[in-house]
């Protein structure tokens, strides 16, 4: 039996378009790096992954007012990514982040990595499950967290 909450059913592709989408209320830059290509000339397909996790890092800061890895009491339970266009060098991206789904001991952001002109080139998700690391299981959401997580949503 898993630790994560059942999921929602799969959101349709985001369409297209200017700039990111109101109903994804934080976004981060990234830089992508000359480091990042891979030998075809695009960032290598992992590192949307990176980018989702210096986006979920800041808004983690900013929801918990809290800095530092004692700090951060979660693991990652589950990752989706489908890539809709090549990240090229030179650029800064923007990383968008919703909270899409909360449950009992674990949530889900959803992200979308936009380049300039606000074109949608990566879109993804992560499930994150509260941990006790002493215990060495999954814990229920505090209700500050929650609480939070909810506005966070627009609930």
């Amino acid at each position: 039996m898993s630790e994560i909450d059942p999921p929602p059913a799969p959101a349709a592709p985001s369409a297209q378009g200017e700039g990111r989408r109101p109903d994804f209320p934080f976004s981060h830059p990234v830089a992508v790096r000359f480091r990042d290509l891979d030998p075809m000339g695009h960032a290598h397909h992992s590192l949307p992954l990176v980018y989702f996790e210096e986006a979920r890092a800041a808004f983690w800061r900013m929801l918990t007012g809290e800095d530092g890895l004692e700090a951060i009491d979660y693991v990652i339970g589950g990752v989706r990514v489908a890539y809709r266009e090549r990240v090229r060098f030179p650029m800064t991206a923007t990383v968008a982040l919703r909270v899409s789904r909360i449950g009992d001991r674990s949530f889900t952001f959803e992200y979308e990595l936009r380049g300039p002109g606000g074109r949608l080139l990566v879109e993804g998700s992560t499930d994150q499950v509260l941990y006790d690391y002493d215990a060495g299981r999954s814990k229920p959401i505090p209700e500050a967290l929650r609480a939070a997580l909810e506005a966070a949503a627009g609930g």
